[in-house]
C-alpha cells in the first residue's frame, strides 16, 4: 500500500483513486492522532487496516454522498486543517472553490467572534502596591 502524503511530504493529500468514485484523504504514516481526530471531526471517515507489521490509516469522504457533495465536503476541510497548521494538497478534479471560500469565510469568523466571549480584565486590586525603590 503507498501512501501519498509520505512520498509527498504534506500532511493531507486529498485525491480520487484512480478507477474508484472513492476520495480518499490520506496522512503520513507517523500521523499524529490529533490530525486523524481533526480529519474524523471535519467528517471524513477513519478507515484501518492491521497487518502483522503496520497499521495502515486513512480517510474516506463518505460514499453515500453524491459526487458533488463529495467535492464540497473535501474542499471544505481544507482551511481548517491549514488553519491547524497542516500542509495540505488537493487534486483539481476535486477541489471545490464555492466550498472552499464559504469555509474560509466561516473559519475567518468563527476566530473573531472568540474575541468578544474573552473575560474582562481583571479588576484592579483595592491593596495598594508596594512601592519600589531603585538604589
Amino acid at each position: 500500500m503507498g501512501n501519498r502524503a509520505d512520498e509527498y511530504g504534506t500532511d493531507v493529500e486529498i485525491y480520487r483513486k484512480a478507477l474508484t468514485d472513492t476520495i480518499y484523504a490520506e496522512t503520513p504514516s507517523s500521523a499524529p492522532e490529533l490530525l486523524l481526530d481533526l480529519l474524523d471531526q471535519l467528517g471524513l471517515e477513519r478507515q484501518e487496516v492491521r497487518t502483522a507489521g503496520p497499521v495502515y490509516i486513512w480517510h474516506e469522504v463518505p460514499g453515500h454522498l453524491d459526487a458533488d457533495e463529495q467535492k464540497r465536503l473535501a474542499s471544505r476541510a481544507i482551511p481548517a486543517l491549514l488553519v491547524a497548521g497542516y500542509k495540505v494538497n488537493c487534486t483539481p478534479d476535486i477541489f471545490n472553490e464555492a466550498a472552499y471560500q464559504q469555509a474560509v469565510q466561516e473559519t475567518r469568523s468563527r476566530r473573531a467572534r472568540p474575541s468578544a466571549a474573552r473575560p474582562a480584565p481583571a479588576a484592579p486590586s483595592s491593596r495598594p502596591e508596594p512601592s519600589r525603590r531603585t538604589p
